[in-house]
């Protein structure tokens, strides 16, 4: 669709040329409609980011779209702050001497020492500190345990192959964010279920689903069920488990939500489906993860 037909926002005729918006429309947000590509462009010019630079991203799963800001948005927008100085971002690995006290008048963790040798081991953690003239610094530090999800989630690939380049963004957003008072709105739009969330479903009467399917076993060798449906079964137990869903009520609630055409005897084809949509929500849980654990600091 040509941009004469997109309802543009005087924000995003300033920021962007025509032909650049077309290269973002069919490069960086094939699969946006109009709403949504006008969104995100939206969001690129208010916060005065660029797309091509990966400061913001344009994701969607199914009929649900996400509009995400990175890591590097943070330090975009950081340098543009009176005062700024560079972050320093460091791993830490198992063989590092290092030490981390309170500091007994900011009542705040500081790295008292760091110091490295060779072989330096695995990665265990990594810190943060955020400089900025006039202004006490800010320290973040994180156990790697703490980004354990990220190694099997939506960026599993990145990060396993990456590690030290993702977790020094992580914390640095994280200590980026808290010295300069940095807050992007992450914006997901759901337009309900579309056609394609769940493939191949047979219309049922029941859209209760059954006892059954919740209280799979989680071993297939004191029946004859199918060995595929059986695995797929103890993966959307497992799922559950991810999200946060406790209890047949819950899980229950939210099949009949999201996947309101399973029935008593779902077949393999279904629960691969709704395999499909518990991953985007596991996706779309950690995405935001970075953001939620601001709040306990």
């Amino acid at each position: 669709m040509s941009n004469n037909a997109l309802m543009l926002t005087p924000e995003i005729q300033e920021a962007f040329k025509p032909e650049v918006i077309n290269v973002m429309r069919s490069s960086l947000a094939p699969t946006a409609n109009d709403a949504e590509f006008v969104l995100f462009a939206h969001k690129a010019a208010s916060y005065g980011l660029d797309p091509f630079k990966n400061e913001i991203f344009f994701i969607k799963y199914g009929s649900t779209a996400r509009i995400q800001f990175a890591a590097e948005a943070y330090l975009s927008k950081a340098r543009e702050q009176e005062g700024f100085e560079p972050p320093d971002t460091q791993m830490v690995h198992e063989n590092d001497e290092f030490k981390i006290a309170k500091n007994a008048e900011t009542k705040e963790l500081e790295v008292i020492k760091h110091e490295i040798g060779f072989p330096r081991g695995k990665i265990i953690g990594a810190y943060s500190i955020a400089y900025r003239k006039g202004y006490r610094p800010v320290t973040v530090i994180m156990d790697i345990d703490e980004v354990a999800h990220m190694f099997t989630g939506q960026n599993k690939d990145n990060w396993n192959k990456w590690t030290q380049d993702m977790f020094g963004k992580h914390v640095q957003q994280r200590a980026l964010k808290r010295q300069y008072g940095l807050e992007f709105e992450d914006e997901t739009i759901t337009h309900g279920e579309g056609e394609n969330t769940i493939p191949e479903y047979k219309p049922r009467k029941d859209i209760t689903p059954n006892q059954e399917i919740l209280d799979a076993p989680t071993n297939h060798g004191t029946n004859e069920e199918d060995p595929q449906l059986a695995q797929a079964k103890k993966e959307m137990q497992a799922k559950f488990k991810r999200l946060g869903i406790t209890g047949k009520v819950a899980k229950q609630n939210y099949i009949k939500d999201h996947a309101p055409q399973i029935g008593d005897n779902p077949t393999y084809q279904e629960l691969v489906g709704l395999l499909d949509i518990m991953d985007m929500h596991i996706d779309m849980k950690e995405m935001q993860s970075s953001d939620d654990d601001d709040v306990l600091e």
